[in-house]
C-alpha cells in the first residue's frame, strides 16, 4: 500500500483539520501515525501550466519594391492608428512603369489601332493580348512581394479581375474577326470592338501600375505600437506573441545577421530589397496569455475557467485571467512530451502593496495557475490520508476501538487535500498520516 500521488496542485480554503498524535504502538518516536478528522470546507483545484505573454495582433510593413526609404515618418515606441502613413520607398522602376503606362493610355485615348484587312487585324489583336498579359504578370509579380497579406490580397484580387475583362474584350473582337470573315459584319465593327479591346487594356495597365506606386507609400495595418525593424531573429516567432496565432511575419533584413551593437532599423535614405521589414505595429490594447496544459490535464480545462498568472519579470505581482479557448491539435511540451496550448485574456494585475501592477510586455514568461475545479462545503482530508488498496482509493478509520479499511470516492484532488464524495462523514476520525504502517486490527492509542 502506498500514498496516492496527486494529479494536480490544490488549494484548499477554510479547512480545518484538528490533528492528534497517536500510534499503533506506546511511543510517538516509534510510529508516524497521526490522527485527525474530515472535515468541511471549500477546495480548489489548480493545473499549474507555464505560459507567456501574447499581443491582439502584430503586422510587420515591409518594402513593396526594391527602392530607397525615402520617408520615415514614426519613431520606435509611437502609438499609431489603422491606415496611418507610416513610411514612403522611392522605387524608381515602380514609377517609370506607371509614366510607361500613362503614355500608352493615352495614345489608345486618341485613336483607334490601323489596320491594313484582317491579316493586320490579327497581327494588332496579338500585339494588344501579349501587352496585356506582360502588364498582367509585372502587376501580379510586384502584388506577391507585399508581404502585409491583406495588401497583398487586394491587388491580387485586383489583378485577376482586370485579367477576367479583358479576356472578355479579347473574345469580343475575336468573335468581331470571325463575323467579318463569315460576311455577316464588317471590319469596321471589328475594328471597333478591337479599339475598345485596346483602351480597356491600357486603362487597366495604368490602373495596376498606378496601384504599385501607391503600394510605396506604407501604411499602419492595425492600431498599435511601432517598433522599428522586424521580428528578431531569436526567441519566439511572431506567432507565438499573437493571442490569435497570426502567420508569422518575415525576419528583418540580413538574416538576422546584425552586428551586436548596431542598430537593425533600416534608416532615411537606405536602399532596401522588396520584402525588407521597414517596421512592425504590435496591437498590445489587449493583452492575452498561451499556456501549455499537458495531455493528462487539458481535459478539465474549459472556456471560462479562471486563472491566476506570475509573471517572472514582476516578482510579488498576481494577475486575473480566463480561458478564452483550448486548442485541438497538440505541440511538443517545452517540458517535453504532449501539451496543448490554452489561450486566454490577461486582466490588469496588482503587486504585493495592493498598488497595479506592471503592464506586461508580450513574450514575457508567465506561471498559469487554472482552477478548473471547486467543491464548496465538501468533505475534506488530507491527501497524505489516502492509500490505494487493489486499485481502490481508502483512508484507515477509527471505528470502535481500531483501525478499519474504508474505501473512498474522490472528488476534486491535489497535492494538501482531497474531496470525499463518498464513504465518510465530516468528523469522522481517520489517520491523516502513516497510513502506510498501519495493520488490521490496530488500535489508536
Amino acid at each position: 500500500m502506498s500514498a496516492k500521488p496527486p494529479r494536480s496542485l490544490v488549494v484548499a480554503a477554510a479547512v480545518l483539520f484538528l490533528v492528534s498524535s497517536t500510534a499503533a504502538s506506546c511511543s510517538e518516536e516509534e510510529t508516524r501515525v497521526r490522527l485527525g478528522e474530515a472535515a468541511r470546507g471549500t477546495v480548489s483545484e489548480i493545473v499549474e501550466a507555464p505560459g507567456s505573454v501574447t499581443a491582439r495582433a502584430a503586422a510587420t510593413v515591409s518594402a513593396p519594391s526594391a527602392g530607397t526609404l525615402d520617408d520615415l515618418r514614426v519613431e520606435s515606441g509611437q502609438r499609431v492608428s489603422k491606415g496611418q502613413v507610416l513610411a514612403v520607398i522611392d522605387a524608381p522602376d515602380v514609377q517609370a512603369r506607371r509614366r510607361s503606362a500613362e503614355r500608352a493610355l493615352d495614345e489608345a485615348s486618341r485613336g483607334g489601332p490601323r489596320i491594313g484587312g484582317t491579316s493586320g487585324f490579327t497581327a494588332v489583336r496579338r500585339k494588344t493580348d501579349k501587352q496585356a498579359a506582360d502588364a498582367f504578370d509585372q502587376a501580379r509579380d510586384a502584388a506577391g512581394k507585399i508581404t502585409d497579406p491583406a495588401l497583398r490580397e487586394v491587388l491580387l484580387k485586383q489583378v485577376d479581375a482586370a485579367k477576367q475583362q479583358y479576356d472578355a474584350a479579347s473574345a469580343a473582337a475575336g468573335a468581331a474577326l470571325r463575323s467579318v470573315q463569315q460576311g455577316v459584319a464588317s471590319l469596321g465593327e471589328a475594328v471597333s470592338s478591337l479599339s475598345a479591346a485596346q483602351r480597356l487594356q491600357a486603362q487597366q495597365a495604368y490602373e495596376l501600375a498606378d496601384a504599385a506606386v501607391e503600394a510605396l507609400t506604407l501604411r499602419a495595418p492595425v492600431a498599435g505600437v511601432v517598433q522599428l525593424g522586424g521580428t528578431s531573429s531569436g526567441g519566439s516567432s511572431l506567432s507565438d506573441l499573437l493571442a490569435a496565432g497570426g502567420p508569422a511575419a518575415p525576419q528583418s533584413a540580413g538574416g538576422g545577421n546584425t552586428l551586436p551593437g548596431v542598430d537593425e532599423a533600416v534608416p532615411r535614405g537606405a536602399y532596401v530589397a522588396a520584402g525588407t521589414p521597414i517596421l512592425t505595429v504590435v496591437d498590445v490594447s489587449r493583452l492575452g496569455l498561451t499556456a501549455e496544459v499537458d495531455e493528462t490535464d487539458v481535459l478539465l480545462v474549459k472556456a471560462g475557467v479562471m486563472a491566476t498568472v506570475e509573471l517572472d519579470a514582476a516578482t510579488g505581482a498576481s494577475y486575473p485571467a480566463t480561458v478564452r479557448a483550448i486548442d485541438l491539435l497538440p505541440t511538443t511540451s517545452s517540458r517535453g512530451g504532449v501539451s496543448y496550448k490554452v489561450r486566454l485574456d490577461l486582466g490588469g494585475g496588482k503587486g504585493a502593496d495592493g498598488e497595479p501592477a506592471p503592464t506586461p510586455r508580450p513574450g514575457m514568461s508567465a506561471v498559469v495557475r487554472l482552477q478548473v475545479r471547486e467543491a464548496d462545503d465538501a468533505v475534506t482530508v488530507p491527501a497524505s490520508a489516502i492509500i490505494n488498496v487493489d486499485g481502490k482509493d481508502t483512508v484507515w478509520a477509527v471505528r470502535g476501538d481500531s483501525f478499519e479499511r474504508v474505501p473512498v470516492t474522490l472528488g476534486v484532488q491535489g497535492e494538501d487535500v482531497v474531496q470525499v464524495t463518498d464513504g465518510l462523514d465530516a468528523g469522522q476520525r481517520i489517520a491523516v498520516s502513516g497510513a502506510d504502517e498501519i495493520q488490521p486490527g490496530d488500535r489508536p492509542a
